[in-house]
């Protein structure tokens, strides 16, 4: 299908780590969009990979939620957020991986989630509210990946020295989501 929707897997040796969810995208009509709205109009596409690890299924890795834009997160409540706004109705899809050759995928769970749940809401609130009070207090440059307990803000783009961030939702958080694990 990556084929018949002209969606490149490799390019000059180096995977597209988003194939399978471009494939996905193209397939449903949704076209590839980098904007902060829900790209389903009121509900947001994601794609992870899974792998098994001692017979049982788990997120391989974290998945990027939307970008962060200091200025926008500093001035936004999060009920407000672009992050709220992708997490509200989520529509998760994921397939397993199963090795760097990436031939093809199998989809194996697709589940409609959210922040339906109090104790889920109240913690992606809390890591928002850290994010926005970091760039507040100490500046864009001191947000790392070791903040947030389901929602971590990240660098994201080639290479290391990137300066841009993003929201990512941790493995923790996707195997809450993908109904693998319970809510702690």
């Amino acid at each position: 299908m990556a084929e018949q929707y002209n969606v490149t897997v490799f390019k000059q040796g180096n995977l597209n780590k988003g194939w399978a969810g471009h494939v996905l995208e193209s397939y449903l009509g949704l076209g590839l969009d980098s904007s902060q709205a829900p790209n389903g109009g009121t509900w947001e596409l994601k794609l992870v990979p899974l792998v098994y690890r001692n017979g049982v299924l788990h997120p391989k890795e974290t998945m990027a939620i939307t970008m962060i834009d200091p200025y926008q997160v500093r001035d936004t409540p999060f009920e407000e957020s672009h992050l709220l706004q992708k997490l509200r109705i989520i529509l998760l899809c994921a397939r397993i991986y199963e090795s760097k050759q990436e031939t093809h995928s199998i989809l194996r769970i697709v589940k409609t989630a959210g922040l339906d749940d109090p104790k889920l809401y109240g913690q992606v609130k809390a890591d928002y509210d850290l994010v926005r009070e970091t760039i507040r207090s100490q500046g864009f440059q001191h947000l790392h990946g070791r903040m947030g307990k389901y929602v971590q803000p990240r660098t994201k783009g080639p290479g290391h020295g990137s300066t841009s961030r993003a929201f990512y939702a941790r493995t923790n958080f996707l195997s809450i989501l993908l109904g693998l694990t319970p809510i702690r």
